[in-house]
């Protein structure tokens, strides 16, 4: 996508969440993530994976630790201005816009010119297959549309970084598969780094990528695929 030159690692340092009521969700995880690799983030419910998710899209305040994007550091900037999309269980679509609006809506908030808008919600509903819905009101579009649509939006921004969470694919297997092959294709062509979360070991190994074991808010095991 655009970007440039510069790289966009993930680097965590001593990552710490702890609630008001004692419990670590995430403990002092120290971790570099590689500009454009895979990793799939798994373990049991509790051990930490989905808050570090959140942490870096900025959904759940840092205890201590830092997070950088490159050469930037994530916990002075706000949510919205951070370089990267998050796609979570509630994607929210608006249903009485259309698929064009919803794609291009966080493009208009930031006031992007008309043309740009146009040139990369045309690009990215290519890129997903879902050009000929564009004019299409998000209730007339089946669900596996609908998980697209919002795959697409985040897409549109040119993020360096998509978060996926496990809870964006709680459905049938068939429409799961076919989120999995959306995002692997988004993290391959369009070379954006992809964060994944999920807590079926089977779905973890059948990824071949980079896997990050936690439990109890830390680091069991890294590995590469």
């Amino acid at each position: 996508m655009d970007g440039g030159m510069m790289m966009s690692d993930i680097m965590f340092e001593h990552l710490t969440k702890t609630y008001p009521n004692g419990f670590i969700s995430v403990d002092d995880v120290t971790l570099k993530i590689q500009d454009g690799e895979f990793v799939v983030f798994h373990g049991p419910s509790g051990c930490g994976k989905s808050t570090i998710l959140r942490m870096i899209g900025g959904l759940e305040d840092i205890t201590s630790g830092k997070i950088y994007l490159g050469d930037e550091l994530l916990n002075d900037i706000l949510p919205r201005d951070r370089k990267l999309a998050m796609a979570f269980q509630n994607y929210l679509l608006y249903k009485y816009l259309n698929v064009y609006e919803n794609m291009a809506l966080g493009l208009r908030l930031r006031d992007f010119p008309r043309n740009v808008i146009d040139s990369r919600v045309n690009t990215a509903a290519q890129f997903l297959g879902i050009s000929d819905i564009l004019h299409e009101k998000i209730k007339n579009i089946s669900d596996a549309e609908k998980q697209r649509v919002a795959l697409g939006r985040a897409i549109v921004c040119h993020p360096k970084v998509l978060l996926v969470d496990e809870d964006f694919a709680h459905q049938n297997d068939d429409r799961r598969h076919e989120m999995l092959s959306d995002i692997l294709r988004i993290n391959r062509e369009l070379g954006v780094t992809v964060l994944y979360v999920t807590n079926d070991p089977e779905e973890a190994l059948s990824l071949d990528s980079r896997i990050i074991f936690m439990r109890d808010g830390k680091i069991e095991e890294d590995r590469k695929a």
